[in-house]
């Protein structure tokens, strides 16, 4: 079964057994049947309108008429689309009765174009879209229609329907609209209190620029009667603006919020305006103007000090940084800013291989903040390094780490090296019992694998369980294992049937928020990811929908979920060109599914920020250099966007790689993410005992966690498809 093919596989993946699918129900299942050629009309008339497109839809009304009405339903939506109100109505109106399952798709639509077309609607117009079996995606969207029908008659009414459902609103669109009737009804202060909330909390989109301009009129309206805004809101702003690198933009904020601010947020705006030079690439600037600062709020001058350190990092002023995290522990033991900076420094010293300086800071870290969400990482760097340096305490404090953080992505690393320490004493007992556990309670990770091959040498396998870690390990609470429900609850019923008819008819944006809204309010979410993947147009899109509305699937052993569930999660599309291109480099093909998976998850299309394209994301030079030895003549940049040129010349990248890195698939995947030189200097720090030491050692966290996660994709592909 491909990729692609429909999901209808039984829960357990043994075709004698009831479809799931099948208990969706007949509405479902009639709206399956809809012959396919409507769906793929309606989507290329709603990107690109035409007359011939539109004749094309007619005509298949026209041959179809039990399938008329959902023709008319695409055409009606998108004549609201293209702003063509009368025509909407005039094609919506008749529909509710033939297609009962998405009543409030109709009434919204209906109601929304009488509005936009200067015609009036009543809150008994919009009754289908709040009194459904399950809560409407529209329902939040159908207070702002009723709000701005009766703003201009009845202002008050409009504010009071906004105030009432405002929890339901679309933000930011809600506020706005709030903003918009309270200035009709003369409440001009309130009016002022949410447009300011759209600008402040939302710097771009087309609601804060509405904002923005009503901002301006009540100003000049209201003179020395308008509210001013808050510090907090101005700080706020400036953040954001900052995060999305206007640093013009923040500046003049943070200036805004110094000139109406008094007390902590006067001076915290005078420190992170000072500040701004930092994330823009001016570190010796930014610690000028953080130095001569005048603060008087303790709180301030932690949070100078902690940027003061993220300064001294940038020309690896190691004094520099000591001496901050020395006057913050004398002065601020207990702020979040001294948190932050012994984080930041402990990175620092651990990037550059300096355990005297960065156990003490790590230790220091998970003592004092032992609730901080970091603490867990803080305390594995101590144990790890004791581990790597034979520390006489090493075993105590992995015991340690496994019974404090059961459910840390650090837990399985600690058990690993638990056995690793007993196999070395020649204790196969405990390392059998330390094994088992990783690949019970955390079978889909990295270490999982590892742990596996433990279990195959001899000694081990012959080995009895120790007690003592048996009894050890019976006071670790390891993570639930998740199950995949085998019954769908009538509200994820409900929301793949409103699904189905909204994708018959060619809507699959309606439909995909449909089955969003449901896993965020009512339904299942796994179940739901899986139809929205049964759905999608490409792998890579199922991948994402699934990831998206599966987010721990991690944690679902294997035989816990249906193969489907795990063919969507883990894709292996163009596998005969796969396979092809890895066996012609003697790479083993499931490692290269794992990489693709981590680098473009199976796009043909993917582009990088740094210029790589498509499934192994090569870079054109790169790919360049590679292509006749692959076997790609006449190369060209678009070759990385053809899945089998792109597989062939990354397969013989890879294979290069390897050769360069004398086989050793961790170091080659480091240095495929990190670069060669960076591998390199991780490589000469210390002599390794075994590559899962490499990997546990290296710095960065997004290099560390694409080299685990590539060899487990690889382990999960050899156990699903072998």
């Amino acid at each position: 079964m491909t990729m692609l093919s429909c999901w209808g596989k039984t829960i357990l993946g043994r075709c004698s057994r009831r479809s799931f699918l099948g208990v969706i129900g007949a509405g479902a299942a009639a709206a399956a049947v809809v012959p396919p050629a409507l769906a793929p009309l309606v989507r290329a008339y709603r990107q690109f309108p035409s007359p011939a497109r539109l004749a094309a839809i007619k005509a298949f009304a026209a041959a179809h008429p039990k399938d008329a009405p959902l023709a008319n339903l695409a055409l009606g939506i998108a004549a609201y689309e293209q702003k063509d109100y009368n025509d909407a109505i005039t094609r919506l109106k008749p529909l509710a009765a033939k297609l009962p399952t998405i009543a409030d798709t109709i009434a919204y639509y209906v109601a929304a174009s009488r509005l936009e077309s200067g015609g009036t609607i009543a809150a008994k117009d919009l009754a289908p879209v709040r009194e459904t079996a399950v809560p409407s995606p529209l329902a939040g969207k159908s207070w702002l229609l009723e709000a701005r029908a009766v703003k201009i008659a009845a202002p008050a009414d409009a504010v009071r329907i906004l105030r009432e459902h405002y929890a339901a609103l679309p933000q930011p669109e809600g506020a706005v609209t709030l903003g918009d009737c309270y200035q009709a009804s003369g409440d001009m202060k309130s009016a002022a209190d949410f447009y300011q909330r759209v600008y402040y909390e939302y710097p771009t989109g087309d609601a804060s620029a509405r904002a923005a301009a009503a901002i301006l009129t009540l100003h000049d309206t209201m003179g020395a009667s308008y509210p001013s805004p808050m510090p907090a809101q101005i700080l706020h702003r400036a953040e954001r603006l900052q995060a999305l690198r206007d640093f013009s933009g923040a500046r003049a904020e943070y200036q805004n919020a110094i000139d109406a601010a008094s007390g902590l947020e006067r001076e915290q705006a005078q420190v992170r305006l000072a500040a701004v030079d930092l994330p823009a690439g001016n570190a010796a600037s930014a610690a000028s103007h953080l130095h001569a600062l005048d603060l008087s709020q303790p709180e301030a001058q932690a949070e100078r000090l902690y940027f003061e350190l993220e300064c001294a990092r940038k020309p690896d002023d190691d004094a520099g940084i000591l001496a901050n995290l020395d006057e913050l522990r004398e002065k601020h033991a207990q702020s979040p800013w001294r948190m932050k900076a012994l984080l930041a420094a402990g990175a620092h010293f651990y990037a550059e291989n300096k355990p005297d300086r960065y156990v003490p800071i790590y230790q220091a870290a998970s003592q004092d903040f032992p609730a901080d969400p970091s603490a867990g990482l803080c305390r594995w760097r101590v144990a790890f390094t004791a581990y790597m340096t034979d520390g006489s305490d090493a075993e105590a404090r992995l015991r340690e780490q496994a019974r404090e953080f059961p459910m840390h992505a650090t837990a399985a690393a600690a058990l690993y090296f638990l056995g690793r320490a007993a196999e070395r004493r020649k204790a196969f007992g405990e390392a059998r019992a330390w094994y088992d556990r990783i690949v019970t309670a955390y079978s889909n990770y990295y270490y999982a694998s590892l742990a596996a091959v433990r279990l195959a040498d001899p000694d081990v396998r012959a080995a009895t369980p120790a007690e003592a870690v048996t009894q050890f390990l019976g006071g670790v609470q390891p993570p639930t294992p998740k199950q995949i429900p085998t019954e769908p609850t009538r509200p994820t019923t409900l929301r793949i049937e409103r699904s189905r008819v909204l994708r018959s008819a060619g809507l699959p944006d309606l439909a995909d928020s449909e089955l969003r809204f449901g896993a965020a309010t009512d339904s299942q979410p796994v179940l739901l990811g899986m139809e929205m993947a049964s759905k999608s147009d490409s792998p890579h899109v199922a991948m994402r929908a699934m990831k998206a509305l599966a987010t721990d699937y991690l944690s679902v052993p294997l035989d816990r979920a249906p193969h489907q569930f795990w063919e969507y999660l883990f894709p292996l599309p163009y596998r005969d060109d796969l396979f092809a291109a890895a066996r012609a480099q003697g790479v083993d093909p499931y490692l290269v599914a794992g990489l693709i998976r981590q680098e473009s998850e199976f796009d043909p299309n993917a582009l990088s920020r740094a210029g790589a394209y498509g499934l192994m994301q090569v870079r054109p030079a790169t790919g360049r250099q590679f292509a006749a030895h692959a076997g790609v003549p006449r190369f060209t940049t678009h070759s990385l966007v053809a899945p089998a040129a792109n597989l062939k010349i990354g397969a013989a990248i890879f294979r290069s790689m390897l050769d360069r890195n004398s086989g050793n698939v961790e170091q080659t995947l480091a240095s495929y993410n990190a670069g060669p030189a960076r591998a390199a200097e991780w490589l000469g720090w210390r002599t390794y005992r075994e590559p899962a030491e490499f990997v546990e050692t290296i710095p960065f966290n997004e290099t560390r966690d694409y080299v685990q996660a590539v060899i487990r994709n690889a382990a999960l592909y050899r156990r699903l498809y072998k």
